[in-house]
């Protein structure tokens, strides 16, 4: 069990590229697991797939490409440069990628109108990130950035993958649905 952190970190040495992408895809795949076991549903493998393909192929990608390019225009960890970086990731990047998501999930699950989740959810999920990642990006000391980025990830994950099945966008519908399931699972518990 120990030998597997210098393997993973040879790896990401050796070959950053896949690895990368194999770990977001996983990361995000299993915040899609996560969220439906905290729905109190049944695993459904079919829609984790969906969202590991979305992951793999578009995604992880195109954040490895993004963040890179970030980087190489706007070097640097000074505040100014990470805060050109933020706005630059929140006015472009979010938006790009929130389209992609609901698009490319919409079209995975040969939905009729690949467009709907996006037109109903877009803006809600967008604003969601504006509150949720400059914070994750501004608060992270940088010897940590990637492993808190991915457990913030991951954290994302959970919530864009309930907010295409299940919800509208809004964090307030996450926390609201999660607050009445553990409520009633308190409540029908056997301890009471």
């Amino acid at each position: 069990m120990a030998g597997w952190w210098p393997a993973l970190s040879r790896a990401a040495r050796r070959h950053p590229w896949p690895t990368n992408v194999l770990l977001y895809g996983s990361l995000f795949s299993a915040g899609d697991a996560l969220q439906q076991r905290l729905q109190g549903r049944e695993a459904d493998w079919r829609q984790t797939r969906r969202v590991a393909t979305l992951a793999v192929t578009f995604h992880a990608n195109f954040n490895y490409v993004w963040l890179g390019l970030l980087e190489r225009a706007l070097p640097g960890r000074a505040p100014r440069a990470v805060l050109a970086k933020l706005l630059w990731d929140q006015v472009v990047g979010a938006p790009i990628v929130v389209s992609a998501f609901y698009t490319g999930m919409s079209i995975l699950q040969e939905k009729d109108d690949i467009f709907l989740d996006l037109k109903q959810k877009f803006w809600n999920t967008y604003l969601s990130g504006l509150v949720y990642w400059p914070f994750v990006q501004v608060t992270v000391p940088v010897q940590w950035r990637t492993a808190y980025t991915g457990v913030c990830g991951f954290l994302w994950a959970i919530f864009v993958c309930f907010s295409q099945q299940s919800g509208d966008g809004t964090l307030k519908s996450a926390f609201t649905i999660l607050r009445t399931k553990w409520t009633s699972a308190i409540e029908g518990s056997p301890e009471k």
